[in-house]
């Protein structure tokens, strides 16, 4: 029995050498498993051989000589089959043919058909604890005697962009900030920023996640958010915000000047209620002459087709030969307003920018810019409205 071994481990090292393919030489170097990934066959085919055979494996080497045909690679003996490219004391019946050194693939394909390593186990178990361990819903233990509710003022007061806490404190100092209607005289006042009503020199302090901008609409942008035509709109000048914000009011495509962004829904709902009356007010070119009397008419009325419209205020800006550039400011908000009121009056526009809108002025921004109001702006808005 041992010659017989002996040689058929010669037969097969002869063959594997006598072939002299360097290509099938780096294929068995591929195709060897890491110590990793190695799977051992725990095992045994029945009967009294099997004992046997599991002995020689765990000692290194192979199947005996004596051992069925099937398991064994064609070329070579056993132990020749493992010395070549298969793990120790690997599986004997079925993996040989399919990825073992003798079969058809020309070797174990690694990482196909096996179990996933232990490492990748595990992270996915730590994974799985640290999920369960986050998601758990947070648990409100029950306030200590003594732990007073709310922020304290002046930080609260920062946030909004006041300045910094030091700046703050010193408002409250000089009796300058108010909540629900009566001024603070003293340090360490706790409030609630969500319910309390804070001013600074009487204008509300916005302390909400709340979002104000002033966008210089330059002409031909559609006073929507979104259009389905694709053509450029408002939400254009918006993008990359976390929260949605909508437009106040609304201005004619051609039409230049400012037009307010906000997320809050009770502000831009009276900007915009007529019972409230908040004025806008335009710059408008048209060809002159001008009758003296053209801004008497503008501001008794001008009978329109749904009725009279009437201007708050006109004046002449600036004249050069026929070309005037006139100002109306007027408290309506119907449709096409002051190019209908003048068209009427028989002077149509050539060209119209609304250059503030309540107490909020264009200024020096230029078309297209997009800016964010600064508090003082947003307290004197919620006052026009009553907020």
């Amino acid at each position: 029995m041992r010659s017989s071994g002996r040689n058929n481990r010669d037969s097969g090292r002869g063959n594997y050498r006598g072939a002299g393919n360097q290509r099938d030489e780096k294929q068995q170097r591929a195709g060897r498993p890491r110590p990793e990934e190695r799977r051992y066959d725990v095992g045994g085919t029945s009967g009294s051989g099997g004992s046997s055979d599991r002995k020689d494996e765990r000692r290194g080497g192979g199947p005996k000589s004596g051992a069925p045909k099937s398991g064994a690679p064609k070329s070579g003996g056993s132990r020749g089959a493992a010395a070549r490219g298969g793990a120790k004391g690997g599986p004997r019946t079925g993996a040989a043919s399919k990825g073992g050194p003798g079969g058809k693939s020309g070797g174990p394909q690694r990482g196909r058909g096996q179990a996933p390593a232990r490492p990748r186990e595990y992270d996915a178990q730590i994974e799985e604890r640290n999920r369960a361990r986050h998601s758990k819903p947070q648990v409100k233990t029950p306030k200590t005697f003594g732990e007073q509710e709310g922020e304290r003022l002046q930080k609260v007061l920062a946030r909004a962009g006041m300045g910094s806490r030091r700046a703050c404190e010193e408002l409250i100092d000089q009796a300058r900030v108010e909540v629900n209607g009566k001024v603070v005289m003293e340090q360490g006042v706790r409030v609630d920023p969500e319910k309390d009503e804070i001013k600074v020199d009487g204008l509300t302090v916005a302390t909400q996640s709340y979002l104000f901008f002033a966008l210089n609409k330059p002409a031909g942008v559609v006073s929507t958010m979104e259009d389905p035509d694709g053509r450029q709109c408002l939400g254009d000048y918006v993008t990359n915000r976390e929260t949605r914000l909508f437009h106040v009011g609304r201005l004619d495509t051609e039409t230049e000047g400012i037009i307010l962004l906000t997320n809050h829904g009770e502000l831009a709902h009276r900007l915009t209620h007529p019972r409230y009356g908040v004025k806008k007010t335009y710059l408008a070119a048209i060809q002159g002459p001008l009758p003296r009397d053209l801004g008497k008419q503008l501001k008794d009325g001008i009978q329109l087709e749904d009725g009279y419209a009437r201007a708050d205020h006109f004046r002449v800006v600036e004249n050069t030969g026929k070309n005037y550039l006139v100002e109306v400011s007027l408290h309506e908000g119907r449709k096409h307003i002051v190019r209908r009121m003048l068209a009427e009056a028989g002077f149509p526009v050539d060209k119209l920018v609304r250059t503030a809108f309540g107490p909020i002025s264009l200024g020096d921004q230029k078309s297209g810019w997009l800016r964010r109001m600064t508090n003082t702006e947003v307290g004197m808005l919620m006052r026009e409205v009553e907020l």
